[in-house]
């Protein structure tokens, strides 16, 4: 900003009902040129609307999927081609939601911008999530259905295979991103997953490293990174899985070396920090200040894999938000995940500060 413009939102954090003939009295500019630097305000998102509404500090925004997760889960060990005894359950998710509840437990200003259907399933989705997040700037469609994501389980709780119905989706396009701009332009961190189309996510990433926003990629899924633009300069982090690192890194990972190997041709991309998981091998990191480990993870009993890696995802952002450095924000984001492993639920509904601490020190100190 410059120095008209800031006076003029000191006068409007001081009077929020202040007129522009005021403003126009009290900084010595026509009524014109104060209704120009209004205009130019609203349009950085330092100002919501015509009524001089300054807007809510949100320290990360999440955007992408929010979805109907549907699980079922055999009783014995799962054979194909025949009927499985089975226990089936619905629960909020989506993996952007899914972060952004995550956040909110853990006591962050998080808001969520995602797409849902003008139905039941929408209503139900953001009516639970707005307890832990701003859903504002989330959008809901009359022409199309919410999204759904249904797991088959194993006995184990592991996944067997997952069917996504995500055709919402492909409506939001990148007049979407800029009527949210002012969402987005008030955050210090924003998330983003790979649900959205591709020349949306490349928007966001283009017009957040202009606006010298930090971004944070976490793809859904390795067919899906085939929507992340070649150049991925503007992105703070990248935490990705097994499959999705080879996708984007186009090499396959056979054994330990190859994963940082892989991280170094996603570095060259532009990305700063990357974050590659390894399932119940912990984790890999890399960053394009030449930092490099290993977090392994503690060994615990497993109740479902979903949604670990969105608390994965969260803790670490919550950590850097702290001021963590890589190392211990990828502690934090395993402690986070355990929490989400020893449960049934997507987001596990006892997450919070002290609890997340506490997993910490128990397995970390």
């Amino acid at each position: 900003m410059n120095q008209k413009e800031s006076l003029i939102l000191q006068l409007i954090e001081e009077n929020p009902f202040i007129s522009q003939n005021e403003i126009s009295d009290k900084t010595g500019l026509s009524r014109s040129a104060v209704a120009g630097y209004i205009s130019s305000l609203t349009k950085e998102g330092r100002l919501l609307g015509r009524a001089y509404v300054l807007p809510k500090r949100k320290h990360i925004v999440c955007i992408g999927g929010s979805n109907v997760d549907r699980k079922i889960q055999t009783l014995n060990t799962l054979q194909l081609g025949t009927s499985n005894p089975a226990e089936s359950s619905q629960s909020f998710g989506g993996v952007a939601r899914n972060i952004a509840e995550n956040l909110g437990r853990l006591g962050c200003d998080v808001a969520l911008m995602t797409a849902v259907g003008e139905d039941r399933e929408g209503e139900w989705l953001l009516d639970h999530t707005k307890s832990y997040a701003d859903i504002s700037p989330s959008q809901a469609y009359s022409n199309a259905a919410t999204g759904t994501y249904t797991a088959v389980l194993d006995h184990e709780g592991e996944m067997a295979i997952a069917l996504a119905d995500m055709s919402i989706y492909d409506l939001v396009d990148i007049d979407f991103v800029e009527r949210k701009w002012g969402h987005i332009a008030s955050s210090d961190l924003v998330v983003i997953d790979t649900n959205f189309p591709a020349d949306v996510i490349k928007q966001l990433i283009v017009r957040c490293h202009e606006a010298n926003i930090p971004v944070c990629i976490t793809p859904v899924s390795a067919p899906k990174i085939k929507k992340l633009p070649k150049s991925l300069a503007g992105v703070t982090w990248l935490i990705a899985n097994e499959g999705e690192a080879e996708a984007l890194s186009e090499m396959e990972i056979k054994n330990a070396d190859d994963f940082f190997k892989a991280a170094e041709k996603i570095l060259e991309k532009g990305v700063e920090k990357v974050i590659i998981t390894r399932g119940d091998k912990g984790l890999i990191y890399s960053t394009q200040n030449g930092e490099s480990g290993t977090v392994l993870p503690p060994k615990i009993q497993v109740e479902d894999v979903t949604g670990a890696g969105d608390s994965l995802v969260s803790g670490m952002m919550y950590a850097y938000l702290k001021g963590l450095d890589i190392e211990n924000a990828c502690k934090i984001g395993i402690s986070c995940s355990i929490i989400t492993l020893q449960s049934h639920e997507t987001v596990n509904p006892n997450l919070n500060q002290v609890h997340l601490q506490e997993t910490f020190n128990k397995y970390f100190k």
